[in-house]
């Protein structure tokens, strides 16, 4: 069964206004909240990378009196000036080293120069330099960006050229600037990753800590459970019953857990907000089940996940890096929470259901709006608190993992269709029509069970960074 109409490529975006309108029980819960947040201990606050990456932004093209694309006697000098104030205010968190070459030679002493740059955008304004797959060969991440009309041509032919040699080039030929300055990002996402830490409680593989630091550079930190336990022993008990308050108070309803285990996975969130901010790291990541059922653990972390995926950082269940990974990457390009689960395939109903015990209720990001939740036990042992979110639907999803074992990532994308009331499995169960060929998705699956999914269409974005960093990217469905 194929179904190839319902997903347009240009995808849809969220209406934020339907959004909160679809949400008003629960937003006028959160009318009633008094200002928490102001009551919590700072002193725990999570450090954020913020050094700029340095992008050498070189233009190319010959000299104004040949008579060539875009044309003889053509302003470059005003063109490049126009360009690299419209990067320069769309991208702030980018520092652009703005550069001209006008052939190869230009372009080899500007690399024998360049030894602290973080990569290349190289703008093509005009044809024919070959300076571009000179650029490009010195094998950092690099951005061929065609000026539509100007350079065409010349980057082509030099892009398809570089992409054929596996280098590590992204490229971006639209009218729309947007395209442009989402491409540009990517570096900021990966200098971001050069700075950040993963803290992985309870599990250790070498192999995968090595791949995740050769291709983004960042750090696996390993802790055991009593680590974790003994802060979640210290955690300020007062502090766990406010956060408390605030997650009841929010929730839609409370089935099954306690006030008291409330109160328990409140003190483990404050527990793992410690030991990043101790350790400087921006995601955590747990073996929650082995730690819970072997009691080296006394609550679980799905209440604390959910927090700290709400509120701009990444919390990922069962000490699982991949996953991890792949949510700390779009979190610095695109700025959402992902959805960790484990996905269920109908074929009857071209549907995939992405089913796990921790889901975000701020799926475009902590300034964003909120839907709904239930706080409810973890599933398969019926204990604990864990939630289940009910995501907003009719909307364009984008799923994928990034699998540094065999630096591929694999990507599908759906649109959400219903948050399936279903007791077997995992809470949150959000069913979404596959665009593609489910049969494709179901007889091709690999990497493991797990995938990450983000509300939007983000398939562009995941390309270029993919390509920045030598990734092949595999489309699932």
């Amino acid at each position: 069964m194929s179904n190839d109409n319902i997903c347009p490529n240009s995808g849809s975006s969220i209406n934020r206004r339907q959004f909160l309108g679809g949400c008003a029980a629960c937003a006028a819960c959160f009318a009633a909240l008094p200002a928490l947040a102001a009551e919590f201990d700072e002193a725990i606050a999570i450090p954020v990378p913020t050094e700029k990456p340095r992008i050498r932004l070189v233009f190319t093209h010959e000299s104004p009196d040949k008579a060539t694309w875009p044309n003889i006697g053509f302003d470059y000098g005003a063109r490049k000036r126009q360009l690299t104030d419209k990067l320069r205010a769309s991208c702030p968190r980018v520092d652009f080293l703005p550069a001209t070459v006008q052939n190869r030679d230009d372009a080899q002493k500007l690399l024998e120069a360049d030894g602290d740059v973080d990569g290349y955008m190289v703008y093509t304004i005009g044809i024919w330099t070959r300076a571009p797959q000179t650029i490009a060969a010195a094998g950092k991440p690099t951005i061929f960006v065609d000026d539509l009309y100007g350079g065409s041509g010349e980057f082509l032919t030099d892009y398809s050229q570089v992409r054929k040699k596996g280098l590590k080039v992204a490229g971006v030929s639209s009218s729309r600037f947007e395209d442009v300055v989402a491409a540009a990002r990517c570096f900021e996402c990966l200098k971001k990753l050069r700075s950040s830490k993963i803290i992985q409680v309870g599990q250790a593989f070498a192999a995968l800590d090595k791949g995740i630091f050769e291709n983004f550079g960042t750090k696996v930190v390993h802790l055991v459970h009593q680590q974790l336990d003994e802060a979640y022993k210290e955690a300020d008990r007062a502090q766990a019953a406010k956060w408390a308050t605030k997650w009841i108070r929010a929730a839609k309803k409370v089935v099954e857990p306690s006030r008291e285990e409330i109160e328990k996975s409140a003190a483990m969130y404050l527990a793992m907000r410690k030991l990043m901010r101790e350790r400087s790291a921006q995601a955590i990541t747990v073996n929650c089940l082995g730690g819970f059922y072997s009691g080296r653990i006394t609550a679980y972390p799905c209440l604390g996940f959910f927090q700290l995926n709400n509120d701009g950082y990444v919390g990922a269940c069962e000490a699982d890096l991949k996953s991890t990974i792949t949510m700390l990457v779009m979190r610095y390009l695109v700025g959402r929470p992902g959805y960790i689960s484990d996905p269920v395939i109908d074929t009857s109903k071209n549907r995939i259901i992405y089913a796990h015990c921790v889901a975000p209720n701020k799926v475009l990001g902590p300034d964003g709006p909120t839907n709904p939740y239930h706080i409810r036990s973890h599933s398969e042992d019926r204990k604990g608190a864990a939630i289940r979110s009910l995501m907003p639907l009719g909307e364009m999803t984008t799923t994928l993992e990034f699998d540094t074992d065999s630096r591929k990532v694999l990507i599908h994308q759906a649109k959400t269709i219903e948050n399936v009331d279903e007791d077997k499995a995992c809470r949150t169960k959000l069913a979404a029509e596959v665009c593609g060929d489910i049969y494709k998705l179901l007889e091709n699956w690999e990497g493991g069970w797990h995938r990450v999914t983000y509300y939007g269409d983000h398939r562009q974005q995941v390309r270029n960074l993919a390509a920045l960093i030598g990734f092949e990217v595999i489309e699932e469905a």
